[in-house]
């Protein structure tokens, strides 16, 4: 199946269209080099063989007011089609093509890494609306929100927090997002091997704040079919970023996507807090030696005595190793919990963080892979519907 259908009979532009697809999107591209557009959808999906795309972009080279016809249709009869025109970016064209339903103009000379970034916001578009027909179970329904928390550092916490996303989103493709709210010292991007244009900061300005539209535009997308939130640049923003505001964003997120994965600072701080408040599930993450278990039961104690601990907890123990002098039944016996899920310290995921591309992104076969898996579907709609949901059985290290 296609996910982008390209009418042009413009070769130069296709072929750019075709190397900002291969430079980091899912799904392939039809072209029909052609300038006579279909009377409408019976006869684009009939050339389609009845497949239906995400993204049609009309031009170059095609006639204007035929496009703004058939994407005024389209925006009818396919409402969750996204359609692009390639036009010179005139703000008043500009704005009669969003009245036809045209959801983004590209330029004619835009080169693969521009397109490239409009592709994924369509893609984003796509998504969004066809979430939006999905029917949900009540009106106040949302997302589900994971946190992963950590009392003290270097415990592997946003390893394992993008992992989980990225085993998320082959459970449910482009509606995954991660939020590093490690906001001085967030390391999503470089795990996600990423480069975003935006960040945190952006996406709790009022604008953001007011419509999600605009704070979907600040998103960045993964080759893994999900999209992440990174922490700013500078750590000095982080002293602008309000709890308040973070309760505001994790509400948006969870009402547009089906999983809101959280990665956030080591300890207790304001943010956290805030954070985990609009938590559905915790994962709670600790190294196998003695400051990390200390740590973890203090900071359990502290949030059992505020009692803003979330139903769901899943307690992880990170780069377990046998030979650390220290048990499973210590640790739960110190933290006064099961631990849940074992995750064996493993080369491949340490060599896997350096290149910023998550070992469950990867064919691997490894011990730490079945563990990061079997805490992925502990999230997942099957393992959620069982009654067992709220047990827990004891690891084997």
């Amino acid at each position: 199946m296609s996910r982008f259908v390209l009418i042009t009979p413009n070769a130069d532009f296709d072929g750019r269209l075709r190397q900002a697809v291969a430079g980091g999107l899912q799904g392939g591209v039809q072209t029909f080099f052609t300038n006579v557009l279909p009377a409408g959808p019976y006869d684009l999906f009939a050339q389609l063989n009845q497949e239906k795309p995400e993204v049609l972009i009309l031009g170059p080279d095609v006639p204007v007011d035929e496009a703004l016809r058939l994407a005024t249709v389209l925006d009818v009869q396919v409402p969750d089609l996204t359609v692009l025109m390639v036009s010179e970016p005139d703000p008043t064209f500009i704005l009669q093509a969003m009245r036809a339903g045209v959801r983004d103009i590209l330029s004619p000379s835009a080169d693969p890494a521009q397109l490239r970034v409009l592709l994924e916001r369509a893609c984003q578009s796509f998504a969004s609306r066809h979430r939006a027909e999905q029917p949900k179970q009540t009106e106040n329904s949302r997302g589900t929100v994971i946190g992963v928390f950590s009392p003290k550092g270097g415990v592997g916490k946003t390893t394992i927090a993008t992992n989980v996303a990225v085993g998320l989103g082959k459970i449910a493709p482009m509606s995954v997002v991660i939020v590093d709210l490690d906001l001085q010292f967030g390391d999503v991007a470089s795990g996600l091997y990423l480069n975003p244009e935006h960040t945190v900061t952006d996406a709790v300005s009022p604008a953001a704040s007011q419509d999600t539209l605009v704070l979907k535009a600040f998103l960045t997308v993964h080759p893994s079919s999900i999209y992440a939130l990174c922490a700013p640049i500078s750590p000095v923003e982080a002293d602008h970023i309000t709890p308040d505001q973070i309760t505001r964003l994790l509400e948006q997120l969870a009402d547009e996507f089906q999983y809101v994965v959280v990665d956030t600072a080591p300890g207790l701080p304001e943010i956290g807090l805030a954070a985990m408040e609009a938590c559905t599930d915790v994962v709670w993450v600790s190294a196998m030696d003695i400051p990390s278990v200390r740590g973890l039961r203090s900071g359990l104690d502290i949030l059992r005595q505020l009692d803003i601990l979330p139903e769901g907890r899943h307690v992880v123990l990170n780069m377990a190793d046998a030979k650390c002098g220290l048990t499973v039944q210590d640790v739960e016996s110190t933290i006064g919990a099961p631990v849940d899920v074992s995750v064996p310290r493993s080369r491949a995921v340490a060599f896997s963080t350096n290149r910023g591309v998550p070992v469950l992104q990867e064919a691997k076969k490894d011990p730490a892979v079945k563990g990061l898996s079997q805490l992925v579907e502990r999230f997942s709609p099957a393992w959620q519907a069982k009654s067992q949901r709220k047990t827990h059985r004891r690891v084997v290290v």
